[in-house]
């Protein structure tokens, strides 16, 4: 029998165990972002998988619809790079940066030296992505796909470890279960399973209202713009041909978007509405006559090593930044990339080996540090700034400004964009912003009011360290 022909049965004796007796090599819980990557990986490598989703219709969200270089790169190296083909995506090529009226163009940085083309992200509709994702998972070999609601992790009674996944479907009387020496969980920000494996929770400060609006006229075609103001950012990206994405973020308690000030509809069209590009305004008030106001919450989760045997927790189960950077996606995908190498069959030929497993597991959560360190740190950082909601805070978001101003554009941008995976390259950058705005505080302040501008001088930096060292300190956490 040739090796072909044996390849052939094994692999048809495989979905048979899938699609019959519910057992596989991997379970996936969640066929968003990162588990149909997982599962195309994990599938292309030999193993057997069984991706479940609760709902295998289109999904409608406002965010997740911009994936930076560096996710692009790395969906480039899962070979998934024609799901970004057929969705009406929108090539990116840098942001714009609108304060108080003055902008600052910021392109992606060359992507291998001065001759080489620029790098670009993708904007667009998140549902049409993930329904391309998920076509790549079901046209992959040795994956199939269920739709069925996990409910509940099983565990072997004395060790405690996962085996598999207890689950409901559509129009089935009783429970059913799926079995395998290796469960990922990635159910997204709302984890249903986090609470018992992961030891942080999800701490939101405010959330973004989004909107649709049709054919708007943005300053800069493909690019990202973010819009400060005396208000919190707003976010404008292109997302369809006709279509562009307005994200406004709402801090909890925020007065002008109270009840007793006419909610969130009347915040956005006596305060963000002014506070935007002329070009943009007709489109953004037709969108908040429309309707069809939406929000997510904007979320931080510190990631942790996973410690439960036979489970992995991925994606936004596992860890969170505030969207404002749009990194969410490229850490999932950089996060798919490792783990495929990490868990390839010439590491761990087999999964029902729990220790090493749980050691490549352990090596993974320091190993992502070099990028999605980078990323986590500088979203929270840039929201701090960026939604200044004290003096210290305004004079460092100033001096953010006229540091892209200057010119300092291609470390920041590089990091933003995830090609730049350095977390020292942060801090230097960050430290230098803020003694910038030191800089100009002297600089703009008369000599006979220095000594009050030494008092401010120290409290800006010592703003500056509140800011960064309790995201770098969540990092360094186990």
């Amino acid at each position: 029998m040739s090796s072909t022909t044996t390849a052939t049965i094994a692999s048809e004796a495989a979905e048979e165990r899938r699609r019959v007796h519910h057992q596989a090599d991997v379970l996936i819980v969640g066929a968003g972002i990162a588990g149909c990557a997982l599962a195309v990986a994990l599938g292309r490598q030999g193993r057997s998988v069984l991706l479940l989703e609760k709902s295998l219709k289109e999904p409608d969200r406002i965010i997740g619809e911009f994936l930076q270089p560096g996710g692009v790169q790395a969906l480039e190296q899962l070979g998934l790079s024609d799901c970004l083909e057929g969705i009406d995506a929108i090539p990116a090529k840098g942001y714009d940066v609108i304060y108080h009226g003055e902008h600052v163009q910021i392109p992606y940085p060359k992507e291998d030296g001065p001759s080489s083309p620029a790098a670009e992200g993708r904007s667009f509709h998140h549902g049409r992505f993930v329904m391309k994702l998920r076509e790549a998972a079901m046209a992959s070999p040795n994956v199939t796909v269920v739709e069925t609601t996990a409910t509940s992790l099983i565990t072997a009674p004395r060790t405690k470890e996962v085996i598999g996944v207890e689950c409901t479907s559509k129009g089935a009387d009783t429970p059913d279960c799926y079995f395998a020496p290796l469960t990922v969980v990635a159910d997204g920000y709302a984890s249903k399973f986090r609470k018992d494996h992961h030891p942080h929770t999800p701490k939101v400060k405010s959330r973004f209202w989004g909107l649709e609006l049709i054919d708007a006229e943005l300053p800069m075609k493909y690019h990202g713009h973010v819009v400060l103001s005396d208000n919190p950012p707003v976010l404008l990206y292109q997302i369809g041909t006709h279509e562009t994405r307005a994200l406004v973020d709402i801090p909890e308690n925020l007065p002008s978007a109270s009840v007793k000030n006419g909610g969130v509809k009347a915040h956005l069209r006596n305060v963000v509405l002014p506070s935007l590009p002329e070009c943009v305004q007709p489109s953004f008030l037709a969108a908040i006559e429309k309707g069809n106001l939406r929000s997510m919450p904007n979320s931080f989760l510190p990631p942790a090593t996973n410690k439960t045997p036979g489970l992995i927790i991925l994606g936004d189960a596992l860890n969170m930044r505030h969207p404002l950077t749009g990194g969410g996606m490229t850490v999932a995908f950089n996060d798919v990339v490792m783990l495929r190498d990490l868990l390839s069959p010439e590491k761990i030929p087999t999964f029902a080996d729990t220790d090493r497993v749980m050691k490549q597991m352990s090596t993974f959560h320091w190993r992502r540090k070099s990028f999605a360190s980078v990323i986590n740190i500088l979203a929270q950082a840039l929201y701090s700034l960026f939604a200044a909601d004290d003096d210290n805070l305004r004079i460092l978001q100033r001096g953010c400004f006229r540091y892209f101003q200057l010119g300092m554009i291609d470390g920041p941008i590089g990091l933003l964009a995830g090609l730049i995976k350095q977390p020292s390259v942060l801090f230097w950058h960050f430290f230098s912003v803020a003694f910038l705005s030191i800089w100009l505080l002297f600089a703009e302040t008369p000599f006979y009011r220095w000594p009050l501008a030494i008092f401010r001088s120290f409290a800006v930096f010592w703003t500056a360290c509140v800011v960064i060292f309790p995201y770098i300190f969540a990092e360094m956490r186990r």
